[in-house]
């Protein structure tokens, strides 16, 4: 298994096909998802079979997807993550926090309060979060 997860990000359309995964597996890693129930998952217009398995076959280059024929199932491929959504959340939001405010928090946290217009109850509840 590579570990390229920890050096890349994951594209827009890589992102819909990890949180199908990720939702489908909240909390256990150990549930995969064959290509037709990925794609069963799609709003419409679904995307064709053949685009789905070229993502899966990135993501699984990219290290962030491992596959698994399942001895029952024939020729069929189940697909399931390989780091869950906090960790590449955690890693995203770190790179960015380094990336574009100087690896200042406050920074960044400013620029989210200011832009998001965050309501005052909003902003108690972060208050509450940061005082834990």
């Amino acid at each position: 298994m590579k570990q390229a997860s920890n050096e890349r990000t994951l594209t827009k359309a890589e992102m819909e096909i990890m949180n199908i995964l990720w939702t489908h597996d909240e909390g256990a890693m150990e549930k995969g998802m064959t290509t037709h129930e990925i794609i069963e998952q799609y709003p419409e217009p679904q995307p064709a079979y053949s685009t789905i398995a070229t993502f899966l076959k990135i993501l699984t280059t990219k290290g962030f997807i491992r596959s698994q024929k399942q001895e029952s199932s024939g020729k069929t491929f189940y697909f399931f993550p390989l780091i869950t959504r906090e960790a590449y959340t955690n890693r995203v939001m770190k790179e960015v926090k380094t990336t574009l405010f100087k690896g200042s928090f406050k920074s960044m946290l400013s620029f989210f309060v200011e832009q998001e217009k965050v309501s005052e109850e909003d902003l108690r509840e972060i208050l509450e979060v940061i005082k834990k």
